[in-house]
């Protein structure tokens, strides 16, 4: 490909969605394409140390400010990585990006949608995904998967995540075309087969 393709796999912790994506990594790169696999916060570099503060900072962070960090991570991430990887005709699949905050520090904690939006935008200088995968799931049963410990998102309840859950779905609503909701309840090799099966159909458009 003389341009490479950025996807992103969502949704709450618990959901699967990393073991999908390794998944998925391993399967592309069998049909061989080459393959970049990151995350949002934590890419190799600035990124895991801004990840450390955000998941196991132990004072207050205030929402603003969570949502600033989440924003600096995300536009080193997409400066240094992403685009260039991009544009030498790589396939980038993504552990979380811009639907997180919208979900999490919009919905989940209620800042301005529109504001996230636009600072969404100049984080990544304007690019979108080209495909996000969206791995929905109850709130109970992630709870569950979770388990005990939990970092500082994590822990941050019950009616929190529930709203979050909910943004993720508004969305889909809002970009069918772009987010595509899976039911993370099934097993993992069905979930695979629908992810490989929207991928070739993608890719063969």
């Amino acid at each position: 490909m003389d341009r490479g393709l950025f996807i992103t796999f969502e949704g709450a912790d618990g959901c699967g969605k990393t073991t999908q994506l390794n998944m998925l990594s391993e399967y592309l790169k069998e049909k061989g394409f080459d393959v970049v696999v990151t995350r949002e916060p934590g890419a190799k570099g600035l990124g895991e140390k801004l990840r450390e503060i955000l998941l196991n900072y132990e004072g207050v962070v205030s929402d603003r400010c969570e949502a600033f960090l989440f924003l600096a991570d995300r536009a080193q991430h997409v400066d240094v990585i992403v685009k260039p990887a991009v544009g030498l005709g790589k396939i980038v699949l993504c552990d979380r990006h811009t639907d997180s905050t919208v979900a999490y520090q919009g919905y989940g904690r209620g800042q301005d949608i529109d504001r996230i939006n636009l600072l969404n935008n100049i984080a990544t200088d304007g690019m979108k995904p080209d495909l996000t995968f969206v791995f929905d799931i109850d709130v109970e049963t992630s709870q569950q998967r979770v388990g005990s410990e939990k970092d500082r998102m994590e822990s941050a309840g019950m009616d929190f995540h529930n709203r979050v859950r909910q943004g993720y779905l508004k969305l889909a609503e809002n970009e069918p075309n772009r987010i595509k909701v899976i039911d993370a309840k099934k097993s993992i090799p069905d979930i695979h087969d629908e992810v490989v099966e929207i991928i070739e159909s993608f890719l063969s458009a």
